[in-house]
């Protein structure tokens, strides 16, 4: 039990980090279920003989991290990604009247293959790693929009390697399935010229302006879960992001 008194232990780290570090263990380990009540701060601060304002500054942070989520006059949940949650928070596309694009995707196919130079920089995989990759289209009402490739380490999801019945979101199997949950995401977005590839899937011509949207998403222990490499074409809205 940590004390408010071992301040100075836990490699300098602030009393309410260690207690933070602890909690995770429980969100990663499964103890604490997706969508599942956790105990108040009063109870956090009596488990670990901390300050209630320790337990408040702990709890905060996970709900920061989007590892918790209050919920007024209910109290505080573990995240559950659904897809509605997905694509709420990890689609950034509006058409011209700003109104959100929710893309949807048939059931795709996975299989498992070597990693290559790429995948293994963005995964941060050893050389002679697999992984597993998706291709998919996706649709605005009738029309495609988006063409991605999705790489993951073959460690974490090699259950999914054969599969043809892939849902249209990802991150709620990901949670649901593997016990692997999505907590932040890092994307480069850059201009592109339709391959013919890309041309085909998409319905444009060749050479069309496309936008390059590349994803690693993280996973609780910060390591990279999943590279994606979409290409949008968005001549019927934009990207929107809000900046706070």
């Amino acid at each position: 039990m940590a004390t408010e008194a071992t301040n100075g232990d836990g490699g300098g780290k602030p009393l309410y980090a260690r207690v933070r570090a602890t909690l995770v263990e429980r969100i990663k380990s499964g103890a604490w279920r997706p969508g599942q009540l956790i105990p108040n701060e009063f109870d956090v601060a009596a488990e670990f003989g901390v300050s209630q304002g320790t337990a408040r500054k702990a709890l905060d942070a996970l709900a920061a991290d989007g590892l918790l989520v209050r919920r007024q006059g209910k109290g505080t949940f573990v995240v559950e990604h659904t897809a509605a949650d997905v694509l709420f928070r990890f689609f950034q596309l509006q058409d011209h009247a700003g109104r959100q694009i929710k893309p949807a995707s048939p059931p795709a196919s996975a299989e498992r293959m070597p990693a290559t130079r790429e995948a293994r920089a963005a995964l941060a995989l050893d050389r002679g790693a697999d992984v597993v990759v998706i291709h998919r289209l996706r649709y605005h009402g009738k029309a495609p929009i988006i063409t991605e490739t999705i790489t993951l380490p073959d460690d974490l999801f090699s259950a999914l390697a054969g599969r043809t019945d892939l849902p249209n979101t990802l991150y709620d199997l990901f949670q649901k399935r593997f016990g692997v949950l999505v907590t932040r995401a890092d994307e480069r977005i850059t201009p592109a010229l339709a391959t013919a590839t890309q041309a085909a899937d998409l319905g444009v011509p060749v050479g069309s302006p496309l936008l390059k949207i590349e994803r690693v998403a993280f996973g609780l222990d910060d390591r990279p879960i999943e590279w994606r490499v979409s290409f949008c074409n968005v001549s019927d809205g934009h990207y929107f992001a809000r900046l706070k």
